[in-house]
């Protein structure tokens, strides 16, 4: 059954939308003092512990916890930590790191043989289209190497929701338990990343300079954005129906927007706005077209 949402139900969501957008305002603080890949350490050892010690780890072959957490922890918040580092406005990462769905698509159609409908066609020339403008306009603002790298996050983002359909072919188990065990994955692969890009010196000195802002933004990417975030999403997926919930992540951008305009005083240009409108058109068009393309087919059909 296609029920709405409960009121209180309804707020979670909205809460979780708001957590996740100023997830990104929140990275953009926390790499102006700590070294990115230092902060994915940090980030992923609070969502780990003591957060394992009050669940069981659900059966899942070791390999899955492995490539989930390479792939959705490690591979993707590298890159976008790294982006942002370099520049990359939050609210446009925010924005174009949406893009994930597309490459969900992608990976879909290639490794699991999964037929695409019109509807998702469409969605994905305008989402490209969109990628593009937003790209093209990159300079002191936006440098290209930051867009690029929130690009090929989302790309990693799409990887981990595949891993995510092979671990769903284990039947019904905690979701917020695997997110908190595979979180152990991404801790020692951060570290190492650390030491070689940045070198033993520059980690020792940033954990032993760590101020309480900094400890903030770690907290709160860990505890608020990953568990509770997470958490919550869990919870609302299992009670309804997968299309009363995933559109609201269409909000995401527009909280992460606001809040670097706000806070940053980050301007978007007219391509910009461009792009960002055509790829929020392709991801509703991917989002709510499935039925009305269904339903065109099924008439053409009808009269033939």
């Amino acid at each position: 059954m296609n029920l709405p949402l409960r009121p209180r139900d309804l707020a979670l969501a909205l809460l979780v939308i708001v957590v996740w957008g100023l997830n990104f305002a929140v990275i953009k603080v926390g790499v102006a003092d700590i070294p990115p890949m230092l902060l994915g350490a940090l980030r992923y050892l609070l969502a780990a512990f003591p957060a394992l010690l009050f669940v069981k780890p659900p059966k899942v072959p070791l390999r899955l916890y492995l490539l989930y957490g390479m792939a959705m922890a490690v591979g993707q918040f590298a890159l976008l930590f790294t982006a942002i580092h370099m520049g990359m406005p939050s609210g446009l990462a925010s924005l174009v790191l949406q893009a994930q769905s597309f490459f969900t698509l992608l990976l879909a159609a290639w490794w699991l043989r999964e037929k695409w409908l019109g509807n998702q066609v469409a969605g994905l020339a305008l989402a490209g289209v969109g990628l593009v403008l937003i790209g093209s306009a990159h300079g002191a603002s936006m440098p290209l190497a930051g867009f690029a790298l929130t690009v090929a996050a989302a790309a990693l983002w799409g990887c981990g929701n595949i891993v995510t359909r092979a671990v769903g072919r284990y039947g019904p188990m905690n979701q917020f338990a695997f997110i908190v065990w595979s979180s152990l994955v991404a801790p020692l692969p951060f570290v190492a990343l650390a030491l070689v890009m940045d070198g033993p010196s520059a980690v020792l000195a940033a954990v032993q300079n760590l101020s309480l802002k900094s400890m903030a933004a770690v907290a709160y990417i860990a505890w608020i954005s990953t568990l509770l975030g997470f958490g919550l999403w869990t919870y609302l997926m299992s009670r309804y129906p997968v299309n009363r919930v995933a559109p609201f992540t269409l909000l995401v951008p527009v909280v992460g927007l606001t809040t670097g305009w706000v806070v940053f005083g980050e301007q978007l240009l007219p391509v910009h706005f461009a792009g960002a409108g055509l790829l929020m058109a392709g991801l509703v068009v991917n989002l709510f077209g499935g039925t009305a393309w269904t339903a065109v087919m099924g008439r053409l059909r009808g009269a033939q």
